[in-house]
C-alpha cells in the first residue's frame, strides 16, 4: 500500500479545504495585501487552479498529515522519497 493518495478536492468539508488551502498560502509567503481581496482572493485562485489540476491535496497515511502541493513541489517529494528509499531510510 502506498503510504501517499491524493484527496480530491470536492471530498473536504469547505471550512477544511478553506484551511488547508490558507495554510498553502502562509506557507509559499504569498503577499495577502496585493490583491485587495487578502486571503479570501488567494484561496478562490487556488481553488481555480484545484480545479485545473495544478495543484493536488496529498495525505500522507503514515503521518495522517494533508498538503496542498504544487504539481512541482509533488514531483520533487517523490523523487526525495524515491532517494531516501535507495539509500535505505525506510520512509
Amino acid at each position: 500500500m502506498s503510504r501517499f493518495i491524493e484527496v480530491p478536492a470536492r471530498m473536504l468539508p469547505p471550512e477544511t479545504l478553506d484551511a488547508l488551502l490558507e495554510a498553502f498560502v502562509t506557507r509559499q509567503g504569498y503577499d495577502t495585501t496585493d490583491t485587495g481581496e487578502g486571503m479570501r482572493g488567494w484561496v478562490a485562485e487556488l481553488k481555480r487552479q484545484l480545479e485545473r489540476n495544478e495543484l493536488i491535496i496529498a495525505h500522507d497515511l503514515e503521518l495522517e498529515m494533508t498538503e496542498v502541493m504544487t504539481l512541482a513541489q509533488w514531483r520533487s517529494f517523490g523523487r526525495d522519497l524515491a532517494d531516501d528509499k535507495e539509500e535505505g531510510n525506510s520512509y
